[in-house]
């Protein structure tokens, strides 16, 4: 494309340079290439030797990311680059377009940079469409033994840009979509992953109904709870929160699932099941990231409950006689103090009783005052309903906690299980 030397002379001629940029465009696809093509483009229309295009990003020390550096007749990448901040500040800031014939004598743009890189003309048009925020920088600068830029070649350059703009939006746009549907695939993948940690079925025990939901309040989420058979004709209950919600709250709870499955694999007891999940989890989480799980151990043949608590909300045993004990033995949530000792509680369930044990994403759950659903509230629900099956009282918790919070939206993940003895 033969731009350089063009005149102008005409508006068809000005067209014409138009169109060519355009139709040069439109060949390239994603971001990376444009800018690239936009930079070769400015090499065909003056006579720079050195081109430089930046764009916003606020995760960028100053806002500004150099996304192409090339010197004239050479692909790779310019290893360092330096601007003149002035120039930089009159573009991004104010909007404006820079031509200067000679930096280093300019009172405008003479620099210690200017002065430093020998640069004797610089060009810098902003990038923009329509009347929007500046988005970007094309800058081209020659050395002092070089040709100098003329009002033309502000012309053509910033003639150049306002036609690249347009497409490098285009190209900026469908990357971000590209890159919002990757995500949300990888997160429908790690739902359905998640998903598949959790039983797929309550588990058949002769006398005994299990139920178990969760619901995350993002698309994975970090509760965790599990029916697992020791081998031994008795059944390991569990229910975990990890701290914090989201993708690393979702990564931590798959790591509790696995080094719970593994104890129980190498038939290790309760007790030492836990201080050797706490230890791994001390050794290789974050200090800030933790813990708080409820486990027992039933035995269906008794109703005996052997359970720790560690720092987990206090599950309830719903009795006949409507009284309600709260299950609190245990210690500190796992992944803290690897030293951690842990008491072993007991229970029992009797005929119609049931255990109720849930996440904080019900006991805290808001309403639209800001209220908490609270314990209060829970346990009546658990026991004015302890002759309905383990489905129903899940049911009833489940249309309370509805009807409370209405239409608020869920602060946490929200995770029940239950178990009755029938």
């Amino acid at each position: 494309m033969e731009i350089l030397g063009s005149q102008f002379s005409t508006r068809t001629e000005l067209l014409a340079l138009i169109s060519k940029v355009g139709v040069a465009l439109l060949s390239s696809s994603g971001l990376d290439e444009t800018l690239d093509q936009v930079a070769t483009l400015v090499f065909e229309a003056v006579p720079t030797e050195r081109c430089v295009i930046m764009l916003r990003d606020e995760t960028a020390e100053d806002g500004m990311k150099i996304t192409v550096a090339r010197v004239r007749g050479k692909e790779e990448r310019i290893e360092e680059v330096r601007i003149s901040r002035t120039v930089m500040d009159e573009v991004i800031k104010k909007g404006n377009s820079v031509l200067t014939s000679d930096a280093q004598s300019d009172p405008r743009y003479a620099s210690q940079t200017m002065m430093l890189l020998g640069i004797r003309s610089v060009l810098a048009v902003p990038l923009s469409v329509g009347d929007n925020e500046v988005f970007g920088i094309i800058y081209a600068d020659s050395p002092t033994d070089k040709a100098t830029f003329s009002e033309e070649h502000l012309s053509i350059l910033t003639t150049l840009a306002s036609v690249a703009a347009i497409r490098v939006e285009n190209a900026k746009l469908l990357e971000e979509r590209f890159e919002k549907e990757r995500i949300k695939r990888e997160l429908e993948l790690a739902t359905e992953i998640q998903q598949r940690f959790q039983p797929s079925a309550p588990p058949l025990v002769d006398g005994y109904e299990f139920q178990g939901i969760s619901f995350s309040c993002y698309e994975i989420g970090g509760d965790y709870y599990d029916f697992i058979p020791t081998g031994d004709g008795k059944m390991l209950i569990a229910l975990g929160d990890v701290s914090g919600k989201g993708t690393a709250a979702a990564l931590l709870m798959s790591s509790l699932h696995a080094a719970i499955h593994g104890q129980v694999a190498a038939k290790t007891s309760l007790h030492q099941t836990v201080v050797s999940v706490n230890e791994y989890l001390a050794e290789n989480t974050p200090t800030n990231r933790f813990v708080t799980l409820f486990i027992a151990e039933l035995d269906p043949s008794t109703g005996v409950l052997n359970y720790i608590n560690a720092g987990h909300n206090p599950p309830l045993i719903g009795h006949t006689d409507g009284t309600v004990k709260l299950l609190e033995a245990g210690g500190f949530p796992l992944g803290i103090l690897p030293t951690a000792e842990f008491e072993v509680g007991q229970a029992k369930l009797e005929p119609n009783e049931a255990l109720v044990i849930y996440s904080d994403g019900v006991s805290e759950a808001n309403n639209l005052k800001g209220d908490e659903f609270g314990m209060e509230r829970l346990t009546q629900v658990v026991s004015k309903n302890l002759k309905a099956s383990a489905a129903g009282l899940r049911d009833k918790v489940e249309s309370a906690l509805s009807a409370f919070t209405q239409t608020a939206p869920a602060n946490d993940d929200i995770t029940l299980v239950i178990v009755k003895r029938k």
